[in-house]
């Protein structure tokens, strides 16, 4: 198995690099880097720059607007744009309603939906997670009655990222409360947002930001037309969306860029009288970091080359090691960087605070962001499919556990 890249790989990570800082608008790049998370418009404005590209899609086949990469072209992609750092192109968007509509969508919602996803037209979400029906999604009770050319929802969905920026939904719904499984009788529903009976309240984050909200549907009037597969079959549907995409999975450039900076402002903060990049114990912690990342790295290039030899047929179990790695890299890599701001990295609201006071501000420009980006990624090792159902996989598929 040769994992070294071939001249034109690295001939493309080179004309991936030289783009986006060509053209990354310097605000979202200097907001990024700071550790701010990207703003609506953020990310709008940098999906249409990659989409007027031709490189937002970029997972999709070409036929639908992707230019057609390979894996590892996908890998380098996704890789320097979270280096550069860049904002992260809209998931529910490209990486999961995208495909999902290329493999079951009519032609009439591919003609619709795809061209404004990729543009970011149209802000998705995902109402999939209930109360009681996170990692068990088979237990979702939200239920649509159909009625002549319409489907009737009511229910309740939970930790909807993005749900009060979101134009349209694409939901999990009951359909057969009677089936004889439970994995049975749920179909894929796709929801305008703005339909009557829908209400999104924020749940506000342990980093103070409002990402996360609960959607409720009172009787909630969807066409039959946005029905996706078979009534009834949501639950394959559902599955290909989820195992679909691997490619990321890993988030290595997140990584790498924090890491990256983590070396560069440890050069102004002083400790026992010398910069900290110079602190023994500093520098043992980034080598082993660099280390995993490195191992992590060879690990992504043996699952994508495996993938790739397979036919692509389906995704590798082994890749939920890149997810729980890839995790634990994220969320260490936050941490290096926040205590290297130490009690500065404080959350911007207490500045803001100190401010109002008229109390001088402590500590650099760049510290206040550490501790809520710390804090938001604690919950990097659940949204995905979490860590433990991770290990559930690689236990049963890999060592017959």
């Amino acid at each position: 198995m040769d994992l070294r890249f071939t001249p034109e790989e690295v001939a493309f990570r080179e004309e991936v690099r030289t783009f986006i800082a060509e053209n990354l608008p310097r605000e979202i790049k200097e907001r990024m880097r700071l550790g701010h998370p990207p703003r609506k418009q953020d990310t709008i404005a940098w999906q249409r720059i990659l989409n007027a590209k031709g490189w937002a899609a970029f997972s999709w086949p070409a036929d639908w607007g992707g230019p057609g990469w390979t894996a590892i072209q996908r890998m380098i992609f996704l890789e320097e744009n979270l280096s550069a750092p860049a904002p992260e192109l809209l998931s529910f968007n490209i990486t999961m309603l995208g495909p999902v509509l290329v493999q079951f969508g009519t032609q009439a919602q591919k003609e619709r939906f795809l061209p404004r996803a990729a543009n970011l037209d149209d802000w998705w979400c995902q109402g999939f997670s209930e109360p009681g029906a996170g990692s068990d999604l088979a237990s979702l009770r939200t239920a649509a009655k159909k009625e002549d050319d319409h489907y009737i929802v009511n229910g309740q969905k939970i930790w909807t990222s993005t749900a009060h920026n979101a134009d349209w939904c694409f939901c999990l719904v009951r359909t057969n409360p009677q089936a004889s499984k439970r994995q049975e009788g749920i179909s894929f529903l796709l929801i305008d947002m703005k339909t009557p009976g829908i209400e999104v309240r924020p749940i506000i984050s342990i980093d103070g930001s409002h990402h996360l909200n609960e959607v409720f549907f009172t009787d909630v009037k969807v066409p039959v037309e946005n029905l996706v597969g078979e009534e009834n079959k949501g639950w394959s549907v559902a599955k290909y969306l989820l195992g679909n995409e691997r490619t990321g999975i890993a988030r290595l450039g997140k990584s790498k860029e924090r890491v990256r900076y983590a070396k560069e402002v440890a050069r102004e903060v002083r400790m026992g009288g010398k910069p900290l990049i110079e602190d023994r114990a500093f520098r043992t912690r980034v080598a082993q970091l660099e280390i995993d990342m490195k191992a992590l790295e060879i690990t992504q290039l043996r699952v994508i080359s495996a993938y790739v030899k397979s036919g692509g047929n389906k995704p590798d179990p082994i890749s939920s090691v890149l997810k729980i790695k890839g995790t634990e890299l994220l969320q260490n890599s936050s941490e290096l960087v926040m205590d290297v701001g130490g009690p500065q990295a404080m959350p911007v609201w207490q500045r803001e605070l100190a401010a109002l006071a008229n109390e001088p501000a402590i500590g650099p420009d760049w510290a206040p962001q550490m501790a809520p980006a710390y804090l938001m990624l604690r919950a990097a090792s659940i949204y995905g499919g979490t860590n433990e159902i991770q290990k559930n996989i690689l236990n049963k598929a890999v060592l017959g556990l």
